[in-house]
């Protein structure tokens, strides 16, 4: 027996402080798309987000629920880059996003691979932008 051949990841759970933060910078500040926004009861969510016109997965951003999710906020990959924002215009991501107060981590850089530079999210989770090469 054997996998499907259409398999995809759609959601990565990413733990957040608080939805309405999380759902601000996500998509007023790098400009994804609110997929889904649906009370679950408790004061829960299901809160989808993903970058505008993509056909990849999304983020399932999950307010932390207990002392442990809580220590997971910004740490989910232990300090290491976790998250991958590809664009096909470089400069100009990385400019809005500069224009709209994303903290970098470090000046841009081209590698053999393409346009890369890594930024931390409100929460301190680190990302790469990167327009690759080819």
């Amino acid at each position: 027996m054997s996998f499907a051949e259409n398999r995809r990841i759609a959601l990565v759970t990413l733990v957040v402080d608080d939805y309405d933060r999380a759902k601000a910078f996500y998509c007023d500040i790098l400009g994804f798309e609110c997929l889904s926004d649906q009370p679950l009861g408790d004061g829960k969510r299901w809160l989808v987000v993903k970058p505008q016109g993509t056909e990849g997965g999304g983020l399932l951003l999950a307010e932390a629920d207990g002392e442990a999710q809580r220590l997971a906020i910004g740490n989910q990959t232990g300090g290491r880059v976790g998250f991958f924002l590809h664009t096909d215009n470089f400069q100009r991501d990385y400019e809005t996003m500069l224009a709209r107060g994303v903290r970098f981590l470090e000046e841009p850089r081209h590698e053999a691979y393409g346009s890369v530079v890594v930024f931390a999210d409100p929460y301190g989770n680190r990302w790469d932008l990167l327009e690759p090469r080819g």
